[in-house]
């Protein structure tokens, strides 16, 4: 796996060898960033699945200021950090090695709020709509920030309040579903 695009382009980044991550291939996070509008003119992202943390480290190679990389696994963190020292950037990445219901109240407490949101947990454990619930409640999106959602083909989301679903991608055995927040009711 790779950075595809942007300052840290063609940097190839570690992987862990479990079958409890999932790894976003290279082939949907292009046409992840594609759908995204490629570059970025700066921003805060959240990956809350974070897995190898390749999704925020994109974002942020891309043009988003800075990412916080949540994992429940300390095996993924540790490869999250060796990663994050690619960049030779540190200072733009929060490593979390927490449960999300526990990351998110966390960042709530420190007032975060974020323009673009990953959640792409694993498939066994999807609870996206929950999760979008939650970022709404706990004020942790900017206005009409994005929030990216990668599921298996057999998943049906619903579109919590304060969503819209604007795109939907079916890509093999991945969806991809973009969502944008509204703000609450």
């Amino acid at each position: 796996m790779r950075i595809i695009a942007g300052k840290y382009a063609k940097r190839r980044l570690a992987t862990l060898n479990s079958q409890a991550t999932r790894p976003t291939s290279d082939k949907v996070k292009e046409s992840l960033f594609n759908s995204l509008g490629q570059f970025f003119q700066g921003g805060q992202v959240l990956d809350l699945y974070a897995g190898s943390g390749a999704l925020g480290i994109e974002a942020v190679s891309r043009g988003m200021d800075q990412a916080v990389l949540v994992d429940l696994s300390r095996a993924a963190c540790r490869i999250i950090k060796k990663n994050v020292a690619l960049t030779n950037e540190a200072d733009r990445f929060t490593v979390l090695n927490l449960r999300d219901r526990q990351a998110l109240k966390l960042l709530q407490a420190r007032s975060e709020q974020f323009n673009l949101v990953f959640l792409d947990p694993p498939y066994a454990k999807q609870q996206i709509s929950q999760i979008l619930e939650l970022l709404n409640s706990l004020q942790l999106l900017k206005a009409s920030a994005i929030v990216v959602g990668e599921t298996d083909q057999g998943t049906n989301l619903t579109t919590p309040d304060g969503f819209s679903l604007v795109l939907h991608h079916q890509l093999g055995r991945t969806q991809l579903w973009f969502y944008r927040y509204q703000g609450a009711d």
